[in-house]
This record gives C-alpha cells, sequence and structure tokens, in this order.
C-alpha cells in the first residue's frame, strides 16, 4: 500500500474512536477525504505526516507536528482539537492499538524536528533564578506578539464577559473594575499588584480608585512596557514597576492582587506564596488571587501527570494546575480565610476564543514579530486551552481571601461584583 492509501485507513480508524465530528483531510498530493463541511482540514504536509503526528501518541507528539510543519490546520482550530479529545477518552483496545501502530509504522519515518528543538530549563525547579527563565521563556516573545490578539490594554487574564455581544476591550475593563472593588480600594490605600504584567492594572487602579501601587513582574519586556505606560498616563509618581520575583518583595500593603501568576507558584511553593503574601498584607487588607485549577479528579489530572506535555514543555515551563482544595488548603494554612470565591470559566473560555481569533486575523503581522513557529504554538496551546475550559476539565476562580481577624462586612464583595460597570 502507498502512503496516502495508509494514511486513509489510519483516519478511518481514528473516526470509529471519536465521538466527535472528524476533520476533513488533504493530503501533501491534494488529495481529500472526510466530510465536505467540517469545520476545519486537516493538512498532511508530506507522506510521514500522521507518523509524526500519532507516534508516539501524546500531545506532545501532535503538538509538535503542527508546530514544526509536518502538518497544517485550516479552518477552526479547536474542531480538531474536539476530534482529538474524543479519541483519548475512548482508549484503544489492544487489537487496535496494535493495527495502529502497525499502520503508522508503514509510512515514512521523516519528522521535521528533533529533540534539540524543545527548550530546557536548567536549574532547581521554582528556584528564583529558574522561575525567571521559565517567564521569560513565555513573556518575553515580544511586545508587539502580544499586541495582536490581546485587547488595547494588554490584560492577559481571563476577561469578565456578562454576555457574549461584550467586546474583549468592555470585558477586560469591567474585569479590572471587578478586582478594585473586590479589594475594596480607595485613596491613599497601597496596592501590590504580584505578576503585573503590562501594567494595566495597577495603572487603572491608581487612575479609578487614587491608590498607589507596586506592580512586580519577572519579565523584562513587560517592565520596560509597564514603565512606559506608567509614565504616558501621569501616574509614575504613585505607581512603581519592579523587576523582579515575589519572593523579593517586602513592605506592608492594604491589598494585594495575583491575577493569573498564580499557574506559575508551583504546587511545592503554596506554602512559600501564601505565607509571604500574609506576610505584606496588613490585618485589615485583602488578597485577590485569580487563577487556573483543575477539577482534582479525573482524566485531565491524569493527563496533566504525564511529563512532559506540550503546555509545560513549549508554552508554561515549569507550569502547574492544582485542584481547587489544595489551593483554598494552602491558603488557610497561611492565616487566610476565604471570603468569596466566583468562577469565571466560562469567561475564560471567550476570552480565548477572541484571542484566537484576533491572533488568526492578525497572522502575518504576528509571525513578523515573533516567528510562525511561535505563532503556532500560541494558536495551538490556545484553542486547547479554550476547549479545556469549555468542557470543564479547568476552571478559573477568583478567590477573595482574608487574615482570620478582619471584620467582616456580609456580602460586600458579592454585591459590588454584581454591578455593572
Amino acid at each position: 500500500m502507498g502512503a496516502t492509501e495508509v494514511s486513509r485507513q489510519i483516519f478511518e480508524h481514528l473516526a470509529m474512536r471519536s465521538g466527535a465530528p472528524p476533520p476533513r483531510i488533504r493530503t501533501w498530493a491534494g488529495d481529500e477525504w472526510g466530510p465536505r463541511d467540517a469545520r476545519a482540514t486537516l493538512v498532511l504536509q508530506h507522506p510521514g505526516a500522521f507518523r509524526a503526528m500519532l507516534l508516539p501518541l501524546s500531545d506532545l507528539t501532535a503538538g509538535e507536528a503542527y508546530i514544526h510543519d509536518d502538518i497544517d490546520i485550516d479552518g477552526d482550530m479547536t474542531a480538531v482539537l474536539e476530534f482529538g479529545r474524543g479519541i483519548t477518552e475512548s482508549p484503544l483496545g489492544v487489537a487496535e492499538s496494535v493495527k495502529l501502530y502497525r499502520l503508522l509504522r508503514q509510512l515514512p519515518n521523516e519528522p521535521r524536528r528533533g529533540s534539540a528543538d524543545r527548550p530546557r530549563m536548567r536549574g532547581a525547579r521554582h528556584s528564583i533564578r529558574r522561575d525567571r527563565d521559565a517567564i521569560s521563556h513565555h513573556y518575553d516573545v515580544g511586545n508587539g506578539f502580544f499586541a495582536q490578539f490581546l485587547d488595547p490594554r494588554l490584560v492577559y487574564s481571563s476577561a469578565a464577559f456578562l454576555s457574549p455581544s461584550d467586546t474583549l476591550e468592555e470585558a477586560q475593563l469591567r474585569k479590572l473594575d471587578l478586582i478594585c472593588r473586590k479589594l475594596e480600594l480607595g485613596p491613599g490605600q497601597q496596592l501590590l499588584d504580584v505578576g503585573c504584567g503590562w501594567g494595566s492594572l495597577v495603572t487603572y487602579a491608581a487612575e479609578q480608585y487614587g491608590v498607589t501601587a507596586v506592580g512586580v513582574t519577572l519579565s523584562s519586556e513587560q517592565a520596560v512596557y509597564a514603565n512606559d505606560l506608567i509614565k504616558e498616563r501621569g501616574v509614575d509618581d504613585r505607581v512603581t514597576i519592579l523587576q523582579r520575583d515575589y519572593r523579593e518583595v517586602d513592605g506592608r500593603f492594604d491589598a494585594i492582587a495575583s491575577i493569573g501568576m498564580f499557574e506559575h507558584v508551583g504546587a511545592t511553593q503554596l506554602g512559600v506564596y501564601f505565607g509571604h503574601l500574609s506576610h505584606m498584607l496588613t490585618p485589615t487588607g485583602l488578597l485577590l488571587n485569580h487563577g487556573i485549577v483543575t477539577r482534582g479528579r479525573g482524566p485531565i489530572r491524569r493527563r496533566l501527570r504525564q511529563q512532559p506535555t506540550f503546555a509545560n514543555t513549549y508554552v508554561f515551563p515549569d507550569g502547574e494546575l492544582v485542584a481547587m482544595h489544595r489551593v483554598i488548603d494552602a491558603a488557610e494554612s497561611g492565616g487566610f480565610e476565604l471570603r468569596d470565591a466566583e468562577s469565571l470559566r466560562t469567561s475564560y473560555a471567550l476570552t480565548l476564543e477572541r484571542w484566537i481569533s484576533n491572533l488568526e486575523s492578525n497572522h502575518d503581522a504576528a509571525a513578523a514579530s515573533a516567528g510562525e513557529k511561535a505563532y503556532r504554538i500560541w494558536r495551538s496551546y490556545m484553542a486547547a486551552s479554550a476547549l479545556a475550559f469549555n468542557t470543564a476539565d479547568i476552571s478559573v476562580y477568583q478567590l477573595l481571601l482574608a487574615k482570620l481577624d478582619r471584620p467582616w462586612v456580609f456580602g460586600r464583595a458579592r454585591l459590588l461584583a454584581a454591578d455593572d460597570i
């Protein structure tokens, strides 16, 4: 059998296993099969493409086949990932696995990648030096690249949508204001933003709520941008941007925000994280921790334990997601009490869908800024994340935390959060 017929048999074998609609297939020679009304077309770029994509079977192998152009995806990338998810949720039996393996082995072994292509982190895991390198890998892709898919404020975390008709900019502005109101910010207060990104929250809080703020990031490119932003907005007399690890920060603050940074902390460092933030928070202060969590028990947890994965190899080196109960346990051990919890899971799914649409629309500019490989890494990562949020494999929570002796104001955070801006 030729490579085209073998590839067709592989596709038909997989299509029988997945409960999701299959994509259309287009081969290196122009042959096509599969549903004509498919939401996406999987393009096999050479005779060994399926082998490069599926052997060994893992999300890392499939992801590398895409970023190194063994395969391409035209149309809705999430549709291809849904098809793949359907296959992994219906594991092949022994006889089927053997059949698939034999078919794959009939294809040429010509992947367009090598193990040397994978980024490597050095040093002790979650040491300050290694965390700095990991953050640089993720965030120092280039400010111009992130500008191709984020909103104008460069807010890089879940927005807060009230309706799918909201624009991304409206939903991100609502999220910033929601954080400020939950933290009960006001003039004269001292705010610390741990993992401040490009400075959107500290700038907004200074302008709209009159606080004095410190923003902390390990990313050199974010620090440069944020310092330029606070000068441009005329708040550099009240906002300070520091390029350092959160463990290197000291001081006393009335409110602390940690938005989308928690995923980098690491399961073994949760006690250090909450303990240090507690040390810096005044007795009457509030901490808002906005972070992604797993469902705790289920397929996603088992998959996340498999090392390495595409995400923790190419996107979030050393990044870790933990279950909600572990986050709350660690916070309570650090002297905090949970005052309010709000899920933004559906908002994050919609946020990612907007980011993907923006990135795809700005493909040429994004690729010119950071390269085609970076474009493909981020397109595939965000599509997989959108699917995970839509299926509730993962979620994102805003946890409002206070020290045990802080006066209780019943329902204040929830009432504040209910109002639109």
